[in-house]
């Protein structure tokens, strides 16, 4: 089997998971006895966490092939999986999070995202690089939003006493754990490397400077993003207009299908426009409409506006991930993707504990209209830096 499939299949399978656990993340800990606050510091330990752990792939991850690397996160996301299943008690639950993969945003914030970027630019060919970045982004936007849907699941089954709702949303993480066991078969399928083709250490060198501007206005887009996060915008709907566990997921699968959709116009629009300005002319109205939905005063209205931004918010995902791998050499590109990505994580991370105090000190549209300002801020700078930078490959 060829490495691309492979990745498009994991990415799939652990979109998935990812897309019913964010919406499911909040549900389950208020259920066990938590509060917004401590919702907001486990999404915290969840993205610290995955920082740390693509901060070490960076910096030691060449030691290894890629492959094993990919073996290794697997088996890490079925190990998450069964505790978050076994734990009820607030400390085993946050070491859980901050050890493994969990997800709690809409898009991909583990250590899987540097290591299978990596495999697709070994792999792709320069010309249909944004393309492929596309259909990877566009698999984990579409299974995600299948995986929103599912989350009415233990909904459902509690209605029909299967389940008690407790040990039915228990069952989401064991299927998560099964999930992760489905993606360690799949990766598998990576041929190992030759000893030939095995590449010694490539740290960043005549890339530097660019990458560092890079990441550092990433750790901008990112620290904005972390205050809305999905498992956040679900609390926020839950909080703000009593919406149902089922209805929220229903929400987060068609704004999924639209974000999924929009990424494979992307590569359409960075061949006329250029990859900057996708990323940029499509995220500002974007962040618009999420201001609005803050204030808007009925339901009806904010979910309107939230579906607008979910159809022009995630076309600069593949467009910036093929920009990274473009402005870098080959021999850079995973410490590229780990050195971008990381920076990221780690401003993503600091987030969701503000939301979480905001939302507990009853200001629920504070971090909805921070993200949306700062995102604009990001876009801004971003179009100043980089409108004349031309790719390297």
């Amino acid at each position: 089997m060829k490495v691309i499939p492979v990745v498009l299949a994991a990415k799939s399978l652990r979109a998935f998971a990812d897309g019913y656990v964010a919406v499911l993340l909040p549900a389950y800990l208020l259920a066990l006895g938590f509060g917004t606050l401590e919702v907001g510091f486990l999404s915290t330990a969840t993205l610290f966490g995955s920082a740390l752990t693509t901060l070490a792939v960076g910096r030691w991850g060449n030691r290894y092939s890629v492959r094993r690397l990919l073996l290794a996160a697997a088996l890490l996301m079925a190990v998450t999986g069964a505790a978050f299943a076994a734990f009820s008690s607030l400390w085993p639950l946050f070491v859980v999070a901050f050890l493994g993969p969990l997800n709690p945003s809409s898009g991909d914030a583990s250590v899987f995202l540097p290591l299978e970027h990596t495999a697709i630019a070994a792999t792709a060919a320069p010309e249909s690089r944004t393309t492929i970045f596309a259909r990877y982004s566009f698999f984990g936007s579409l299974f995600g939003a299948i995986g929103a849907l599912a989350a009415g699941l233990p909904d459902w089954l509690a209605g029909r006493g299967a389940f008690l709702m407790l040990d039915a949303l228990r069952m989401m993480f064991v299927l998560y754990a099964a999930i992760g066991i489905a993606v360690w078969v799949l990766y598998l399928n990576i041929p190992a490397p030759r000893a030939e083709e095995v590449s010694p250490a490539a740290p960043l060198g005549p890339s530097r400077g660019i990458v560092w501007r890079l990441a550092g206005l990433f750790s901008l887009d990112s620290f904005a993003g972390g205050l809305t996060l999905n498992a956040l915008l679900a609390l926020w709907l839950f909080e703000r207009f009593g919406m149902s566990l089922a209805a929220a997921g229903a929400f987060f699968f068609w704004t999924g299908l639209l974000g999924a959709t929009s990424q494979l116009v992307a590569p359409l629009l960075a061949r006329r426009i250029g990859l900057v300005n996708t990323m940029v002319f499509t995220h500002i109205p974007a962040s618009l409409c999420l201001i609005g939905a803050a204030l808007a005063p009925t339901l009806e209205l904010a979910l309107g506006l939230l579906l607008v931004r979910s159809a022009l918010s995630q076309m600069d995902v593949p467009a910036r991930s093929a920009f990274v791998m473009a402005v870098v050499t080959p021999a850079e590109r995973p410490a590229a993707a780990s050195f971008t990505a990381v920076p990221r994580s780690l401003a993503s991370a600091i987030s969701p504990s503000l939301t979480g105090a905001m939302f507990a000190a009853c200001a629920m549209a504070a971090p909805l209209i921070a993200c949306g300002a700062l995102k604009i801020a990001y876009d801004l700078a971003l179009f100043a830096a980089f409108r004349r930078t031309r790719p390297r490959t």
